[in-house]
């Protein structure tokens, strides 16, 4: 009789449909990246403006703005840095390497958007003033892969496309801090990429992302959540994209790369602001991501749990299942990436997201912080 069940007798049948929902997700979204076969696409033919939002960040423009502005890209284009306040010496940087490339534009912004908090106002200037349809966002401390970068990611705009996802990798360093970032980076692309294959895109990152101004305009820009601090690439994107409007590109030299930070404490704030957004998807979204996350979380403690009251010889044989289509799935996936590096280690990549959905929780609910910077 179920009402004369004991409450550790549940354990097990909840620890096996767990650990079925995962494998439902391994099988049916991130295998899409872990096969995914890039389409073949003729690149350079349409103008594209280069938008990048910059505040004091003259250190990071001297690294990384030359690898843009020496893109290999035949058809007109344009390279449009937003100058947001900067104190320090950044207008100096872009007034000596406009003398050296004419395709650089700069906008001064001199005036604090008081009731828009966050990169939300610089980037839609950045967006009114660019001359192009096509717009090719990343960040400050961010550099191509490659001289193909633009040829690469507008070949995505084809057969109706408005929107591109690109991959925005960070730079490989020595060290737990850096592998950890590396990871959880990838962890995220696997889901936004393989749900965008599966025709349910939900976000992209601004590091490496490409819109038509159409769709800016057409769905008015960031009026939706102008009062949310981040959100400019993940909210945006999860607003207007659909199965019809949304291309990947994950070409390894359309991959951007960033400076990861180099102490957990600046890590901590970063991941903080991201998940501050995650609150305001659409409720589909929010059930997708949330269940994966949840029986991600429980993986573990049921599954010890399991093994002190049922068979253990069943419950080793559910793990070790989704352990081999986990590990079949990432080793493939991070090969697409250029994160195969990280394999070795999956397995304790996976147990640290127990770690990581227990000390991130709270930034769901938790109010953001109002600079973008």
């Amino acid at each position: 009789m179920i009402e004369n069940l004991q409450w550790w007798e549940i354990i097990s049948p909840v620890f096996f449909l767990i650990t079925l929902t995962q494998i439902f997700y391994y099988l049916y979204f991130f295998r899409r990246i872990a096969y995914y076969i890039p389409p073949s696409h003729e690149n350079g033919q349409n103008p594209v403006s280069v938008i990048i939002c910059a505040r004091d960040e003259a250190a990071n423009l001297a690294k990384n703005l030359p690898g843009v502005l020496a893109q290999d890209y035949e058809a007109p284009h344009e390279i449009l840095v937003v100058n947001d306040n900067s104190l320090d010496e950044t207008h100096y940087l872009l007034e000596a390497l406009q003398q050296d490339f004419p395709q650089l534009h700069v906008v001064e912004l001199k005036q604090e958007a008081k009731l828009i908090p966050g990169k939300k106002f610089p980037l839609s200037i950045g967006i009114k003033s660019a001359k192009h349809d096509i717009l090719l966002m990343t960040d400050a401390d961010c550099i191509p892969a490659s001289e193909f970068w633009i040829q690469k990611m507008e070949g995505g705009f084809r057969d109706g496309t408005e929107i591109v996802l690109g991959y925005g990798a960070y730079h490989k360093r020595k060290g737990w801090l850096n592998k950890i970032i590396r990871f959880e980076t990838f962890h995220t692309a696997i889901q936004y990429l393989s749900y965008a294959l599966a025709g349910i895109p939900y976000m992209g990152v601004g590091r490496n992302l490409a819109y038509k101004k159409e769709v800016f305009f057409r769905n008015k820009g960031f009026s939706a959540h102008n009062h949310i601090p981040s959100g400019d690439d993940d909210l945006f994107i999860n607003r207007v994209a659909n199965r019809k409007n949304t291309a990947l590109v994950l070409d390894k030299e359309a991959f951007t790369l960033s400076i990861p930070k180099k102490n957990w404490g600046d890590w901590w704030k970063q991941k903080q602001r991201h998940f501050s957004t995650a609150k305001y998807y659409k409720p589909g979204h929010r059930f997708l991501l949330g269940m994966y996350a949840i029986t991600h979380f429980l993986f573990y403690p049921l599954f010890i749990w399991s093994l002190f009251v049922f068979d253990w010889r069943i419950v080793l044989a559910a793990f070790g299942l989704r352990f081999l289509i986990q590990g079949i799935i990432w080793f493939k996936s991070m090969l697409l990436l250029n994160e195969k590096d990280l394999w070795p280690w999956f397995w304790l990549f996976d147990l640290f997201m127990f770690f990581y959905y227990l000390i991130f929780a709270a930034a769901l609910w938790k109010k953001p912080k109002v600079n973008w910077k």
